[in-house]
């Protein structure tokens, strides 16, 4: 038996001895080949009216005259890290806001016209008589709200109600009339 056990033993130590890696049989690798990705996120700044688009009014002589409805804006971005203030704006192509074409013509000024967003700039009722650098009409917009763009909101989207009067206060001896104006919506990533 003991030449059987002593046979075995031989095996197995041979057998491990052939397990034993060599210098000759060690790892090789390949130079390593790269991949270059490029990925894009683009900016994007955009203006919906998610409610109404048509707002009337019953115009009071010497007086103020609510519009019927609020207008429903959403303003949504996707902002690179530079930019520091977002601003939406409400404005006329002049400072006549709405006319009647008459005869004989009559208008309306954009002094007369009130808005207001209870979640941004004019918490109370503002005439659209300014001017915001960059986007609008000189004299005849309304900064409606401005947020600072810090690293939390690079990307978001807010709703906010817009809440218009004409104000004819200022105005009592205004003609009789079918008055209308377009009242344009943009924003401004600076």
């Amino acid at each position: 038996m003991k030449r059987g056990l002593l046979r075995s033993f031989l095996c197995a130590a041979g057998l491990a001895v052939l397990l034993i890696p060599t210098a000759s049989q060690a790892q090789i690798l390949t130079p390593q080949a790269n991949v270059t990705l490029n990925a894009r996120l683009t900016e994007t700044l955009s203006v919906t009216l998610t409610g109404v688009s048509l707002v009337n009014f019953t115009l009071v002589p010497g007086g103020v005259a609510p519009g019927d409805s609020s207008v429903a804006i959403q303003t949504s971005w996707v902002l690179r890290p530079n930019r520091t203030a977002l601003k939406l704006v409400g404005y006329f192509d002049t400072t006549n806001a709405l006319t009647d074409a008459g005869p004989p013509v009559a208008n309306i000024a954009s002094a007369n016209v009130f808005g207001r967003v209870t979640t941004g700039t004019p918490t109370t009722f503002a005439p659209f008589t300014g001017t915001v650098v960059g986007i609008g009409t000189a004299g005849a917009s309304l900064e409606l709200f401005s947020e600072t763009i810090l690293g939390n909101n690079k990307t978001k989207a807010r709703t906010d109600n817009l809440d218009l009067q004409i104000d004819l206060t200022s105005a009592p001896q205004q003609p009789a009339g079918d008055y209308t104006g377009v009242l344009r919506i943009q924003a401004i990533a600076l």
